[in-house]
């Protein structure tokens, strides 16, 4: 992992902003669990080897544009190239809200991998769609508005 991460600032994030990435193991399996800081839309990328880092950026967003068409967000992949760009893995910047975001959907993920066993039985865009259909808070006031889901509001910002 080390080698992805560069020491430049990248200072536009694009529409959907900054995505977090964080590595998680299933059967002794490297997975990243990739979240969107502004929607809190996840994606799960499976047995991540090194020989797959020279192709990531494509590994990602095969992976997102699938997950969206898993979740009912229909649009055109070269849309989604476009807005996403290039992507440039940075060291940590400590967004504490979206690290905990994540470890809480680990945690769920965690329950899942006694459920179904082992990572080939595991359906990751299923188990991915009830972590991004689950109810969020986005918002600093407490208002029932407030609440939604990370599919709601990827899909306000791709139609937007």
């Amino acid at each position: 992992m080390k080698k992805l991460i560069t020491t430049e600032n990248a200072n536009d994030c694009g529409v959907l902003g900054k995505w977090n990435a964080t590595v998680f193991y299933v059967d002794r399996k490297k997975c990243w669990l990739i979240t969107n800081g502004l929607t809190k839309y996840n994606v799960v990328l499976t047995d991540v080897k090194v020989s797959d880092f020279s192709n990531i950026e494509q590994i990602f967003k095969d992976a997102l544009f699938s997950q969206l068409i898993y979740d009912g967000i229909i649009t055109d992949f070269e849309i989604i190239s476009s807005i996403i760009g290039g992507l440039d893995f940075l060291a940590t910047d400590n967004d504490r809200s979206t690290t905990g975001f994540q470890n809480q959907r680990l945690e769920q993920l965690d329950w899942w991998k006694y459920e179904f066993g082992s990572l080939k039985n595991m359906p990751i865009k299923d188990l991915t769609n009830r972590i991004n259909t689950s109810p969020i808070h986005i918002g600093k006031e407490r208002k029932m508005s407030d609440y939604t889901d990370s599919v709601e509001e990827m899909r306000k910002i791709l139609t937007e």
